[in-house]
């Protein structure tokens, strides 16, 4: 029992000098991304970037549903 005891001690110590050890700057620095043009949802109003929304006829929505919402002759609710 008394070996199992000082193994585990022994794993511990080692596994928290191995984490000390390993280059903090690597996994602190998040990936640099350009920022992304903002547009209105043409239905409701909400911002969202470009490349999530859907473009149709020059205005963009937030979702397929409010493009097929502004096509209906009704338009808003």
């Amino acid at each position: 029992m008394k070996y199992l005891l000082i193994i585990a001690i022994a794993l511990v110590v080692w596994l928290t000098w191995k984490k000390r050890s390993l280059p903090s700057g690597k996994a602190s620095t998040p990936a640099s991304r350009e920022p992304e043009q903002m547009v209105v949802c043409a239905h409701c109003g909400v911002h969202l970037p470009v490349s999530d929304s859907v473009s149709e006829q020059g205005r963009h929505f937030c979702s397929e549903a409010h493009c097929l919402a502004a096509r209906s002759p009704a338009g808003h609710d």
